[in-house]
């Protein structure tokens, strides 16, 4: 299995910051996608909202 760079560096930043291993990184990661897709697919709206503004609508191509 080969990885764009930004995605080994994403993986690489989460094993730091979480103390998982990169499977279980991959692992999440994937589980996550299959509910956003899911959810998306139903008709949900992803929406992300910072500390400090409005919910953004989320896009994933």
């Amino acid at each position: 299995m080969t990885f764009v760079p930004p995605a080994v560096q994403a993986i690489a930043d989460l094993t730091e910051s979480t103390g998982l291993s990169k499977a279980d990184v991959i692992n999440r990661a994937v589980q996550i996608y299959a509910y956003l897709d899911a959810q998306t697919r139903g008709g949900a709206d992803l929406l992300l909202r910072g500390p400090d503004g409005p919910p953004e609508k989320l896009h994933i191509v």
